[in-house]
């Protein structure tokens, strides 16, 4: 069985509070986008998971603690599942960017294994144990109302990302440690987002409540966010999540492509990907 695995992005994020268990409140916009993942799954005799992983974006990736093998357990220590696999993940998805990909992969295979078995109930405890932001793999796009609550969104308008990362890691819990400032929260108030023209101008007006401060200790995030911004065609652009990949937003494919092979020249060095929303 062949999986995709798609990444995510945060078309806004707003810091609420933090909470007694150390996380964060936070409310987004969010959607899937078509980078992915391949995951090749099958059972094995035997009694252990054999989890393998390739491609460009393997580093740092540990056979013994991943998302995948960290799910796999808790799901056996829950009966859930008795089988043994054999994985083969083909990372696709920059690592320590901010687009979900380990969450991603694990959702994945939840729901492959589980289909109609997943609760409210599983899905909080392996949201504690794997990702606060599973449950965001769960719909193509949506309001993230608090870490418990997603509001579908019905209208999903087709989205286009210039998509960058540079060699720069940014690790999720020391990020929202310097967080000091907190934003009240916001209601989803659907006629301004029922089109799409509403949709990217409402969004425009948001932000990401920690790009300011991945700006300060990265000044290269900041100058390569301004770069994408003044590509032609370009309606705003954003950190997605704790960062570190920076993107652009276009209402098509021609324009952005065309933002994508100018940006290219200026940063031959620099990962760059094309992605639309799915």
């Amino acid at each position: 069985m062949i999986l995709r695995s798609y990444s995510k992005i945060n078309l806004s994020l707003t810091v609420n509070s933090k909470l007694k268990n150390g996380l964060h409140e936070i409310q987004s916009y969010f959607c899937l986008i078509n980078l992915n993942d391949k995951i090749k799954l099958k059972k094995i005799k035997g009694y252990k998971d054999k989890i393998i992983f390739k491609g460009s974006f393997t580093d740092s990736l540990k056979k013994n603690n991943n998302s995948i093998f960290n799910l796999l357990k808790m799901l056996r220590r829950l009966k859930l599942v008795s089988n043994y696999y054999s994985i083969t993940v083909t990372k696709n998805i920059p690592i320590f960017g901010g687009l979900g990909g380990g969450t991603s992969n694990a959702a994945s295979i939840l729901k492959f294994l589980l289909k109609k078995k997943i609760n409210e109930n599983l899905l909080n405890k392996v949201s504690r144990r794997i990702g606060s932001d599973l449950r965001l793999f769960f719909y193509k796009q949506g309001f993230l109302k608090n870490l418990d609550t997603i509001i579908d969104l019905k209208k999903r308008p087709k989205l286009f990302f210039v998509l960058i990362k540079p060699k720069i890691k940014c690790p999720t819990k020391l990020i929202y440690s310097k967080v000091k400032k907190y934003n009240k929260k916001r209601l989803l108030i659907k006629n301004k987002i029922n089109t799409k023209d509403k949709f990217i101008s409402y969004l425009s007006k948001n932000g990401n409540d920690l790009q300011s401060i991945v700006e300060k200790k990265y000044p290269l995030i900041k100058k390569l966010l301004t770069n994408i911004r003044n590509e032609r065609g370009c309606c705003f652009s954003r950190m997605t999540g704790s960062g570190s990949v920076c993107y652009g937003l276009f209402k098509d494919q021609i324009t952005a492509k065309k933002a994508l092979n100018n940006l290219k020249i200026k940063y031959p060095k620099i990962w760059f990907s094309l992605a639309k929303s799915v």
